[in-house]
């Protein structure tokens, strides 16, 4: 059973935090948009959602080779009740920041034709 330490040791990485910024901020992730807006390898990117996705923070779906992240908080009660708490400060964590490598990113993805996957975007409703 997930449990408040999960959650909080979680939570208690910078990267981790800025993971889940990321998607708050801009919706689904693929790992390799992880990867290049963290700045990390695919191994760590995969190590750091699994970890999250351990935790309840986050639910991943399979399409083809690529996995996709989302917030999920709905399969751990505990998760969810501190992901709502902390939801307003993850909006804001390095939100100029990310939204420039999210730019810088899909500008090289579009160029390369890496990730066969639409551009990171914005998440709809989502506060600005």
């Amino acid at each position: 059973m997930r449990n408040h330490a999960d959650v909080f040791k979680a939570l208690s990485d910078e990267t981790r935090l800025t993971i889940l910024a990321l998607i708050l901020q801009h919706g689904e992730c693929c790992v390799c948009d992880v990867m290049e807006i963290c700045g990390i390898t695919q191994s760590k990117a995969s190590r750091h959602l699994q970890y999250l996705r351990h935790a309840g923070l986050v639910a991943d779906r399979r399409e083809g080779t690529w996995a996709y992240y989302r917030i999920d908080g709905k399969s751990a009660p505990v998760a969810a009740g501190i992901l709502e708490a902390i939801t307003p400060l993850l909006r804001e964590l390095k939100r100029g920041e990310l939204a420039e490598h999210v730019r810088d990113w899909n500008r090289r993805k579009a160029a390369a034709g890496a990730c066969q996957r639409t551009p990171v975007e914005p998440k709809k409703g989502g506060k600005k």
